[in-house]
């Protein structure tokens, strides 16, 4: 039977096509997303500090060390389960804490998005999400993905429902999505 709400949660490494995947979702389906570096982003603008990844990434491990490894994921659970939308997305997956309260919600499905490095080093130049992104070399790019905030994205992973290989067009990206919708939906 199928339920009324549809919550995805999205996990892959950096420039995978996660928020390509929820802004289509977003479009198409009128999904609501929520992410936890907009908690982060939220914190560094009040205190008048740069959006680079560093600065993301240290905010994440000291709010986690400080507050619990489960700080975000409380807060990030409130807001999807007050969601009125019918298909909620939780971008940028991490840990396992980052699921802990909602990956036994029968509503809840973790897909694994990835591509080839290359692409997603082309993908963050091209984008420039971060301030620091623009002038970033492969190999501080493949350095980036060794930080502590990256480094749990593989076993999350593992135990993902559906995986997209999300290294061809963003029509492929957009075909798999809706396979996923439609199978859920059913």
């Amino acid at each position: 039977m199928p339920t009324c709400k549809i919550i995805l949660g999205f996990v892959g490494p950096i420039a995978s096509g996660k928020g390509t995947a929820c802004q289509y979702l977003k479009e198409k389906y009128q999904a609501e997303t929520f992410r936890f570096s907009t908690i982060l982003r939220d914190i560094l603008d009040r205190l008048n500090l740069e959006q680079s990844r560093d600065n993301m990434q240290n905010l994440s491990t000291s709010l986690r060390s400080i507050f619990g490894e489960d700080l975000l994921s409380k807060v990030i659970l409130y807001d999807l389960k007050k969601s009125e939308a019918k298909i909620v997305i939780l971008d940028g997956v991490r840990r396992q804490s980052d699921i802990q309260y909602i990956k036994n919600d029968p509503d809840f499905h973790l897909v694994e998005i990835n591509a080839e490095p290359k692409i997603r080093h082309e993908r963050i130049i091209k984008r420039s999400e971060n301030t620091d992104d623009r002038q970033k070399t492969f190999e501080q790019f493949l350095a980036d993905e060794q930080q502590e905030t990256e480094s749990q994205i593989k076993d999350v992973a593992q135990s993902a429902e559906f995986s997209i290989d999300n290294s061809k067009t963003t029509e492929n990206l957009h075909q798999e999505l809706d396979n996923i919708i439609k199978q859920l939906k059913s």
